[in-house]
């Protein structure tokens, strides 16, 4: 036992990282480090946003050197994003509050982007949701300011993208709020169509999984 640790310092020692059940072992140290993405910056975050996981600095260097802008968010993953959904009806679901944060700089990038007709592309449904609060909430409007709350968006079929033109995201679990909002964004038939196909080729999916680009 430790006299006065933290909550953090007590996950930090004895948390393990969440391991696709597909990787038959044991959680080791060298874990903490693949699962962690190359724009982490500060704790709070239940899990990796696994999308980012697929970047290292060379691929960023590349895109840089293609003309692509890159702009990063605080993103702090809830625990409600690996909720299944539970109602039938998926209008009868609700989300648990998710702490989103978006600086200025990148709430102007993303609006002048939109305004001279450049894709707006997301990396992970996290940095979606959080984008597409961004929207709704007015914060792509001027004037530009840094923001934070939280959000309780639900994305499902039917549902308008104002932020996002495409997404590059993993393969998501059944009865997800994730495949949802995949589903919303590229039509449910599609959806399911990508999906028997990753099945078929025997695709990874969770957090180690493979990823797809929808534009």
């Amino acid at each position: 036992e430790v006299q006065d640790e933290t909550v953090d310092a007590l996950l930090e020692r004895c948390g393990h990282v969440p391991l696709p059940p597909y990787i038959h072992r044991e959680d080791i140290d060298n874990d903490r480090e693949r699962y962690q993405t190359v724009f982490a910056r500060e704790p709070g975050s239940v899990a990796a946003p696994t999308a980012g996981l697929h970047f290292d600095q060379a691929l960023l260097a590349s895109l840089r050197a293609k003309g692509v802008q890159l702009a990063e968010i605080t993103l702090h993953v809830g625990p409600g994003t690996f909720q299944p959904l539970f109602e039938e009806t998926v209008e009868a679901n609700h989300l648990h509050a998710e702490p989103v944060a978006v600086d200025a700089a990148v709430l102007r990038e993303v609006a002048l982007a939109r305004r001279e007709g450049r894709r707006v592309i997301a990396v992970g449904t996290t940095v979606t949701r959080t984008l597409e609060h961004a929207a709704r909430e007015g914060w792509l409007d001027e004037a530009f300011e840094n923001r934070s709350g939280e959000t309780t968006l639900f994305l499902y079929p039917g549902a308008r993208f104002l932020a996002v033109d495409a997404l590059i995201t993993n393969f998501h679990l059944p009865r997800s709020s994730l495949l949802m909002l995949v589903s919303a964004f590229m039509g449910t038939e599609r959806t399911l169509a990508h999906y028997r196909d990753a099945i078929a080729r025997e695709y990874r999916f969770f957090s180690y999984g493979d990823a797809m680009f929808i534009a």
